[in-house]
């Protein structure tokens, strides 16, 4: 069932702030500086899992297998990429019990045709208004716990303009999404109408290198967003410091150098778990040491 601490905060008022996570790692490290929620981004996952792009390859069999692990190691509520449902009516229905069932918080289907494509990237198309308001109305009917939200996401923006985007953005809200998420908006101008024109909670993107300008939370907060996810983040900079890392190694033949900080062995081996490992260790130790003497 949902984290009901989601909702809680999103009822409350609270401006919530989610890191992108794409692998248990960046999950657990994100569980360590601890955050209201975490966001499982389907470009992510879909890179560090398959190493293909996000354009539609990821099936959902793929996406609900990394998004439950995610869940798995995460304490915070868990916001999760469901692309477009992966499919039809039918499939939507199917997407958000296998995603409510995984424990997800909160599920975010897109306006994109099929195969979707990163919503910073070109060459993307919506489907018809009308098709995803009842995308979104079969995935608010779907979930079984109230405490499960639906995001609807419109990708109007870049080819069909402002007003269009802000137009399906209060169409999917009139259809019951707890959140609207308008993406790939390029101006402060362009987020502050959207915020005040959509009659719902907006989740803004703080993609690194997409199109949205990057802004602290505290201006998206005044600006009139609820929600706000920075999905690129943790993988951008992983990438830059394991390449760094490889390089170092490549031209100096070592890993020692003070430009490649690395993360304490001893503290990962506790993160991952064999703090647990060690204690069963000592609390059996004279039955295994039995069993290594005979």
């Amino acid at each position: 069932m949902a984290d009901p601490r989601l909702k809680r905060k999103l009822d409350a008022g609270d401006f919530i702030v989610a890191p992108g996570v794409f692998d248990m790692i960046s999950a657990m490290l994100a569980e360590r500086v601890g955050f209201d929620a975490v966001y499982a981004s389907g470009f992510w996952l879909t890179a560090s899992h398959l190493g293909i792009p996000d354009a539609g390859l990821a099936t959902y069999t793929d996406m609900i297998g990394r998004v439950a692990k995610v869940v798995e190691k995460s304490t915070a509520p868990v916001i999760a990429d469901a692309d477009t449902g992966f499919g039809g009516l039918l499939n939507v229905q199917h997407t958000v019990r296998g995603y409510e069932r995984a424990g997800v918080s909160a599920i975010q289907i897109e306006d994109q045709e099929f195969p979707k494509k990163c919503g910073h990237t070109p060459y993307r198309r919506v489907i018809p208004l009308a098709d995803m308001v009842a995308k979104v109305k079969v995935a608010v009917d779907s979930r079984l716990d109230p405490n499960f939200l639906v995001i609807a996401r419109t990708d109007a923006r870049t080819g069909l303009g402002l007003e269009e985007a802000i137009r399906r953005g209060q169409a999917y809200a009139a259809a019951g999404a707890d959140i609207v998420f308008v993406e790939s908006l390029q101006s402060e101008d362009e987020m502050r109408r959207a915020c005040a024109e959509i009659a719902a909670p907006l989740m803004a993107n703080m993609s690194d290198g997409g199109k949205t300008p990057i802004r602290p939370a505290r201006e998206l907060a005044a600006l009139g967003y609820r929600l706000a996810i920075w999905p690129a983040m943790a993988a951008l900079s992983a990438s830059a410091a394991i390449e760094r890392a490889m390089q170092q190694l490549k031209n100096e033949g070592t890993s020692v150098s003070p430009h490649v900080p690395l993360f304490g062995f001893d503290e990962f081996c506790r993160m991952v778990g064999f703090g647990d490992v060690w204690a069963f260790e000592e609390k059996w130790k004279d039955v295994l040491d039995k069993g290594e003497s005979r």
